[in-house]
């Protein structure tokens, strides 16, 4: 069995797709389709930057999924490959669950990139500049954060944001008392910490006035059932209703995306083979939490080609 996965924020680079484009018509048309969308030149921006704007939220966000799904685009229709006999299930880490759901049909292109920009705005604008941060607790697990964060909260927010494997946490809340946190990590077990380069506090509960403007739009939204299940970052597990799957949209926002977890049960399902599509920053989390786990990732045409003949 295998699984689709589709990278979330920090996978963008300037240059992202620059070379996919040149190499196919789907690829360029895909773009171009964003671009349309959203009406903006953000292909231009993925190729060429400047870097501080393509890592704005609101530019990284539909970027990172357009070229996410200009890959599984290439794949798809130029290649040959369907989705629901190439794999299980799919997946993404954050915004990466929007690439998957537009993948497996949830949401068309337009609108997947209209709910990431909007997403990425909001989330911008739920905490004031320097009012929060976010940091990665290195060597530790789920339970060591948790300590960490409580120990550190001191009536502030300060919660675990991400759950990535079994040796890598991400925490987020108040600026002031993420840094307690990171002063704390050592003696709780923790190999180091160190403060991320984000603009927002994602995934804690000051998240919460941008999943109400995602609930709003979401809700007014069509959402079709995914033609394979989508495993969904709040609750480890498959999802295939529409309005089951609105809900987890909203929650994740203010949620902890429970990444270990979901590949951990992705495993005992079955799945034996993860391919991440469009980057090459979940392939290590995967072979930490499922060392024994097949974990490929496809960017190039090269690299598509290849997983194509693989499928076939």
């Amino acid at each position: 069995m295998r699984a689709f996965l589709f990278p979330g924020q920090g996978s963008q680079s300037v240059g992202m797709g620059a070379a996919l484009a040149d190499a196919s018509r789907i690829a360029r048309d895909t773009f171009a389709e964003v671009d349309e969308a959203l009406g903006q030149n953000l292909f231009k921006l993925m190729r060429e930057g400047p870097e501080d704007q393509l890592t704005l939220t609101e530019n990284a966000q539909p970027a990172i999924m357009a070229h996410a799904l200009a890959v599984f685009r290439v794949l798809t229709q130029d290649c040959g490959v369907t989705l629901d006999k190439a794999a299980q299930f799919v997946a993404g880490h954050s915004l990466g669950e929007y690439s998957a759901l537009c993948a497996a049909g949830t949401f068309d292109l337009p609108t997947t990139a209209r709910l990431l920009k909007l997403r990425g705005q909001a989330m911008q604008a739920a905490v004031p500049v320097g009012q929060g941060a976010m940091a990665a607790l290195l060597g530790a697990d789920l339970e060591k954060a948790e300590a960490i964060a409580s120990a550190a909260a001191q009536g502030e927010v300060c919660t675990v944001a991400n759950d990535n494997d079994p040796s890598q946490v991400v925490i987020s809340g108040h600026r002031s008392a993420i840094e307690r946190a990171v002063g704390l990590a050592k003696e709780h077990g923790a190999k180091r910490a160190v403060l991320l380069p984000v603009s927002a506090p994602f995934h804690c509960p000051l998240m919460q006035p941008a999943a109400d403007r995602m609930a709003d739009a979401l809700g007014q939204t069509d959402l079709r059932a995914p033609t394979v299940p989508v495993f969904a970052n709040v609750i480890a597990a498959p999802a295939s209703d529409p309005d089951r799957i609105r809900e987890l949209l909203v929650e994740q926002v203010t949620g902890m995306v429970r990444w270990r977890e979901s590949i951990a049960e992705m495993v005992a399902a079955g799945v034996e083979e993860f391919v991440e599509l469009g980057g090459k920053v979940l392939g290590p989390m995967v072979k930490r939490t499922a060392p024994d786990a097949k974990v490929t990732s496809v960017v190039s045409i090269d690299d598509i080609e290849a997983l194509a003949k693989e499928i076939a």
